[in-house]
């Protein structure tokens, strides 16, 4: 395997070598499912599910390890103010993640854990540290893990304990060093008996870094080969994973890969900064194929900024690939599933993805081939034209965006709709035809007008009249 990545353990660029040959365990820290997702949530999603295809393209078993955590501060406060269950508020929210990620064509995780059906797990790994002098009970219910005791606390963000901010929602009576981190957590006054669990250390609730670590462990073993996250988790959350895992004795992970953010005027798109965008929001404004394509088509450890431009550029490029396809199925024929997941990618493709996955340089590629396919399709060589089309799709499966799959051609694989308006519109378009060859240009533009007024936008060409949907009228007013 030729792949190389940028290790946030180490900051560089290192050789990627499973550890075991053909065989990759990966963990992807998931949604606290404290609220629906914007679009900031879910590029960690989008760009980890890049790795995965481009990983499984070279034939490499993959295990994909997503977690959901369930319970948190922030979960039992936006339940209570809503005057609801905290599980309940909690899957009404996990399912709206769900949702986002299969409308932006993410593969499922092979296994998504949630924090709340895993709590023996935390409490066998909350033991081991106790037992072995890494944590220690501060009163009923509280048990921290104390930093001090393990000398490489702090190597995975390159800092020394004493330059550390401390962590406010771990702070709490009995820590032996403002430094040291909620293993379990003592409930708070008013929280439902629900969200605690008896313990030999008292009643509470599992801190969020235990909840990974005894996750990842579980469905991954003692060692894996990448964690991965967005940038903000890196510390503490990250640090700490890595220093109760490691202090426990186990290896834990060997690569360390961090996506940047969605940004919007340079700041972090966040709830708390009134700057986030709903997926659900989104999607009014865009197709999904769009909101992926925008997602996808800057190199994953990159700031994306989001602005006004950003999906009316995505859609534009978008057309033109879906265009492309479109034309040189209906010339050429249609390429099956395995055709396209068979087919030799380009050199400098492969290239490009190996290289920490360089996906801008990637579609380089992608560009160049579509440029050649509409040349192809220009000139009437359908040869070339078919290589082309069936080279791109390959290219665009490994990034989740191949036109002509079912998730983006038919929304969700159920043509029936779709065959269906196909068949109307051509009918209109035949009688246009027939009227435009007998010179009756009254009805023919009639047709037109009909189409149009139905949203249907009409191209003629050489080869005969192909249609569109016309692209949905973007609203510029100011709220």
């Amino acid at each position: 395997m030729s792949l190389r990545l940028f290790d946030s353990g180490t900051q560089s660029v290192r050789d990627f070598v499973p550890l075991v040959e053909g065989e990759v365990g990966i963990y992807l820290c998931g949604a606290t499912v404290q609220s629906p997702p914007h679009v900031g949530h879910v590029r960690s999603a989008v760009a980890f599910d890049v790795l995965v295809r481009w990983l499984r393209r070279n034939g490499v078993r993959v295990t994909m390890i997503r977690n959901v955590t369930d319970i948190d501060d922030k979960i039992l406060a936006k339940a209570a103010a809503a005057g609801t269950e905290w599980w309940a508020w909690a899957l009404s929210n996990e399912r709206a993640f769900a949702s986002a990620y299969a409308a932006l064509g993410v593969i499922p995780p092979d296994y998504e854990p949630r924090a709340t059906g895993h709590v023996p797990a935390m409490l066998d790994l909350m033991d081991r540290l106790v037992e072995r002098g890494h944590a220690y009970a501060a009163g009923p219910g509280d048990v921290y893990f104390d930093v001090r005791s393990w000398a490489q606390y702090g190597s995975l963000t390159n800092q020394r304990v004493d330059d550390m901010t401390d962590v406010p929602e771990d702070a709490g009576s009995g820590k032996r060093d403002p430094h040291d981190f909620a293993l379990w957590k003592a409930p708070k006054p008013g929280e439902p008996t629900t969200a605690s669990w008896d313990t030999a250390y008292g009643r509470g609730r599992p801190g969020w870094h235990l909840e990974c670590s005894a996750m990842a462990h579980r469905y991954l073993g003692e060692a894996f080969d990448i964690h991965g996250g967005g940038l903000d988790l890196r510390f503490p959350h990250h640090e700490n994973e890595q220093a109760q895992s490691r202090a426990a004795g186990y290896g834990f992970a060997r690569y360390w890969l961090h996506n940047g953010w969605v940004t919007q005027s340079g700041a972090k798109m966040s709830k708390s900064l009134g700057n986030g965008l709903l997926v659900t929001t989104v999607l009014e404004k865009a197709p999904a194929a769009v909101v992926r394509y925008a997602l996808t088509a800057v190199q994953y450890r990159s700031m994306l900024e989001w602005t006004d431009d950003t999906l009316a550029e995505a859609e534009a490029t978008w057309d033109r690939l879906a265009g492309f396809v479109q034309r040189a199925t209906e010339r050429v024929g249609r390429a099956s599933e395995a055709e396209v997941a068979d087919v030799a990618l380009p050199a400098a493709f492969a290239s490009a993805l190996d290289d920490d996955l360089n996906v801008p340089a990637a579609l380089a590629v992608v560009h160049e081939t579509l440029r050649a396919g509409n040349t192809a399709l220009a000139a009437g060589d359908d040869d070339a034209a078919r290589r082309a089309m069936v080279t791109l799709r390959g290219m665009l499966d490994v990034l989740g965006l191949d036109p002509g799959s079912p998730q983006w051609s038919t929304a969700g694989g159920d043509s029936r709709t779709a065959d269906a308006l196909d068949a109307l519109v051509r009918a209109e378009l035949d009688a246009r035809a027939a009227a435009r060859a007998a010179r009756d240009w009254a009805t023919a533009d009639a047709i037109r007008d009909r189409l149009t007024a139905a949203g249907v936008v009409v191209e003629d060409s050489s080869t005969g009249a192909r249609w569109a949907l016309a692209a949905p009228a973007t609203d510029n007013s100011e709220e």
